[in-house]
């Protein structure tokens, strides 16, 4: 679809079903395996209530054929005016096998066709990026996704021929993060997209925006405990990383195409 091609979702990160049960449930699914993301570039003045009345088009559409793939979408708080819509799948198969089914809908099909004209005018670009999720480089990544209203997106990207620094610098890290419990992320390797290959994606939900100084504090100690080897960390990160960029977003609630418990579960979100 984008129409929206219904796939950046976010179970948990990341918003398949199974997301519903995790909110009700003492341990959340882990991120999914592939996740899809999907971004509006807005023109000047045209954010806000007037994109949000040109998106509930899909919502409504999707509503009425009780389309079972579900996402998030968010607003960009740094960075160009932008929004995500975020979709969460098992395997690629499986987002495969939801695009099929969406072309053999004929009400569905049209009803997005005409939502992407009014939606078109709206915006200056879009594009869509596919990820794959690598647990072995996440940190307590299974949250309780419903409940978390702020999104921190950080693309790393990676210097050609220099996988092996880079492997080393995130096993650094993760090793060191794992003793904080409050510390979480989920990290995904780009796929297919306009950069297809050498990016990597950490996305650290939150509920409120004090997890960012606590983010802060306990990086400060985590720099302070790595001593000697902080001089390491320095020279991998040098020797691997191209470029870095981290971003903060919001969740629309408005926007979003989320099971219907979530009013009740996450009221303060989704309750509108």
């Amino acid at each position: 679809m984008k129409g929206r091609i219904v796939s950046l979702a976010l179970s948990s990160i990341f918003v398949a079903a199974a997301a519903v049960a995790a909110a009700q449930d003492a341990t959340p699914p882990p991120p999914p395996n592939v996740l899809v993301i999907q971004r509006e570039y807005l023109k000047p003045g045209k954010a806000g209530a007037i994109h949000a009345n040109s998106e509930n088009n899909f919502v409504r559409a999707e509503t009425a054929a009780k389309w079972p793939t579900h996402y998030i979408a968010m607003d960009s708080m740094s960075g160009p005016t932008r929004a995500l819509f975020v979709f969460a799948y098992d395997s690629f198969a499986d987002y495969g096998k939801d695009q099929e089914a969406q072309n053999a809908n004929p009400t569905l099909s049209a009803a997005l066709d005409s939502a992407s004209l009014t939606d078109g005018e709206l915006l200056n670009r879009y594009d869509s990026s596919a990820w794959v999720y690598h647990p072995e480089m996440s940190v307590h990544a299974s949250v309780d996704v419903p409940h978390q209203r702020y999104w921190e997106f950080t693309v790393f990207r990676i210097k050609e021929g220099h996988y092996a620094e880079w492997m080393q610098l995130v096993k650094i890290y993760t090793d060191g993060f794992a003793k904080y419990p409050d510390a979480h992320w989920a990290t995904f390797e780009n796929q297919y997209g306009e950069n297809g290959g050498g990016e990597w994606l950490v996305i650290t939900p939150m509920r409120n925006l004090g997890e960012v100084d606590k983010g802060l504090s306990n990086g400060k100690d985590f720099f302070a405990s790595l001593a000697d080897s902080g001089k390491q960390v320095g020279e991998l990160a040098g020797a691997s990383i191209d470029s870095v960029q981290t971003n903060l977003f919001v969740v629309n609630p408005k926007e979003s195409y989320v099971d219907a418990s979530w009013a009740t579960t996450a009221p303060e979100i989704y309750g509108h």
